[in-house]
């Protein structure tokens, strides 16, 4: 407790001059990045007992707001529990051809996979090369036509096709995806290889530092943990020179895959007539954290039981390699204290406002978001009420709040009647919305709205867009703030801050007053997928 107090008295000794030349939300606002942005949090790290103080300072603001506490049992907290899981050592990849072995060097070749469920994965088995292990009815794509892979390791490039539309893509080339279509015909491991597309931006290279980082997921009731479907040992990631040795000696030429790849074009497939004899080891660790859930009940007696969920992600990357200044902190200010301070300014505008909403609104701070959407992933597979009564989700996750902002990139916006919603209350601000600018960094699946869209719920996520100023500022946050210790509070513009939170506040107000709740496109690749409402 004394050490606490030590480490809070710079920012309580400070508090006064944050208010200087601040309106009074501005000043609300700031005051909330203020505390979870500081050193004391040390980051908010998943599992951290500074994670946990902030979890209890947003349910206490919650209160102040004037919410009840929406979790189990009376609780603000809705308990998560995870299994974290690392690479335990570099594994071992050796390719047998013709009575010769070739060992991979990790590091330059490979790098060994950590896998959730299993401590020791070891397969010896011949390599057949699926494409990017995509099965799409809708598009008439099947990488495995004409392939038996019962039995065998599926060699996949970490990607889909790009045919595909952008969101689309981003889902089918997520390794969970890629690992189930393989388990579904029978295959006994995956290897995946980089492709153009993630070399040009994330290469091999820059994954090699990252080795032993730690993934995570939630535990089902036997402790181990979550499997969404089938899936299969992941062995390994390989590199580009990697796969110029696993396709060696091959009738199918490594050249002639990776200039399709480049090109978009659809990729060769076949038997690779190499046997890979792999070994992984994985460290596998259980703890906890906690999603924090607040209430605010709605007005409408036929409507009442419905919820609108505002969501932001609490946690952040902890403590880290120090930056040139030596500071080790990554504070977190922009991702995610400041979408988690719009939420909380959001309640405080209903409360503010006087008028309750029609529907019920759940604000849900969930954790673990930097692990892999863990947090919201759980709360969407087990909700505190009942699924089908929650009808859309509003994610604030890092809005980059440095300029004036003239339009916002709305995930997920042109899928669900959301979208119309957003685009009247975005005009009547004077702002636009732009589609995603970078639909290759596949942001669509990287955010915790995506959690809602595999319930089948329809969900957005909002942050500030490209236009006037927007390029620059998001380039510059991104190059040099983006998970770096310099993400502090001091980056903030508080005057665009709450130009979002009044964006937010209006669009969560329209979804729970509105007569009909929102609903999935007809048509829509999710929303038939997940079973949407609407959709089919």
């Amino acid at each position: 407790m004394k050490k606490l107090l030590i480490a809070l008295l710079p920012l309580l000794a400070a508090g006064p001059a944050f208010a200087q030349g601040l309106t009074p939300a501005e000043a609300a606002l700031k005051a909330h990045v203020a505390f979870l942005a500081s050193d004391a949090m040390k980051g908010r790290d998943t599992g951290s007992p500074e994670l946990a103080i902030a979890e209890q300072y947003v349910a206490a603001q919650m209160l102040a707001a004037g919410l009840k506490p929406g979790g189990p049992n009376g609780s603000w907290l809705q308990p998560v529990p995870l299994v974290s899981y690392r690479a335990a050592d570099h594994g071992s990849m050796v390719l047998k051809r013709g009575g010769v072995s070739t060992p991979l060097e990790w590091g330059k070749d490979y790098l060994a996979r950590a896998n959730s469920r299993l401590a020791e994965a070891t397969v010896t088995a011949p390599v057949v090369f699926a494409g990017y292990g995509v099965v799409d009815k809708a598009s008439g794509i099947d990488a495995y036509k004409g392939l038996d892979v019962r039995g065998k390791i599926v060699a996949v490039i970490r990607d889909a096709p790009h045919a595909l539309p952008s969101e689309v893509r981003a889902h089918y080339g997520q390794i969970e995806e890629q690992s189930r279509f393989a388990a579904e015909r029978g295959a006994v491991g995956i290897l995946f290889i980089e492709g153009t597309t993630r070399h040009a931006i994330f290469p091999f290279e820059a994954t090699v530092g990252l080795w032993d980082t730690a993934g995570m997921t939630w535990a089902d009731v036997d402790g181990k943990a979550h499997a969404a479907g089938p899936s299969v040992p992941s062995l390994g990631y390989l590199s580009i020179a990697g796969a110029e040795k696993l396709f060696a000696g091959a009738k199918l030429k490594w050249a002639d895959v990776l200039a399709a790849d480049k090109a978009g074009k659809p990729l060769p497939t076949g038997a690779l007539a190499v046997t890979a004899d792999a070994v992984a080891h994985t460290e596998i660790k259980t703890l906890s954290a906690n999603n924090v859930i607040g209430l605010l009940e709605g007005s409408d007696p036929a409507l009442r039981g419905e919820y609108v969920v505002l969501s932001a992600h609490l946690d952040h990357v902890g403590v880290g390699k120090p930056d040139a200044k030596g500071d080790t902190i990554y504070n977190g200010a922009m991702d995610n204290a400041a979408g988690t301070a719009s939420m909380l300014e959001v309640a405080r505008a209903f409360q503010a406002s006087g008028k309750a909403p029609r529907r019920s609104v759940l604000f849900v701070a969930v954790t673990a978001e930097e692990k892999g959407l863990v947090g919201s992933d759980y709360f969407a597979a087990k909700p505190v009420v009942p699924a089908s009564a929650i009808v859309a989700d509003v994610n604030l996750d890092m809005p980059i709040l440095t300029y004036k902002f003239e339009d916002l990139v709305v995930y997920g916006a042109d899928r669900t009647a959301i979208g119309p919603i957003v685009a009247k209350v975005a005009a009547a601000e004077g702002v636009t919305l732009t589609p995603d600018p970078t639909p290759e960094e596949a942001s669509f699946v990287r955010s915790d709205h995506y959690s809602f869209v595999r319930a089948g719920i329809p969900a957005v996520s909002l942050e500030p867009g490209p236009k006037g100023p927007g390029k620059a500022a998001i380039e510059d946050f991104l190059e040099h703030h983006y998970h770096q210790p310099s993400d502090e509070v001091t980056l903030v513009d508080f005057s665009q801050g709450v130009r979002f939170v009044k964006l937010n506040y209006e669009i969560a107000r329209a979804i729970a007053d509105g007569d009909k709740r929102p609903t999935w496109n007809k048509g829509d690749f999710f929303g038939l997928l997940y079973k949407g409402l609407g959709a089919k």
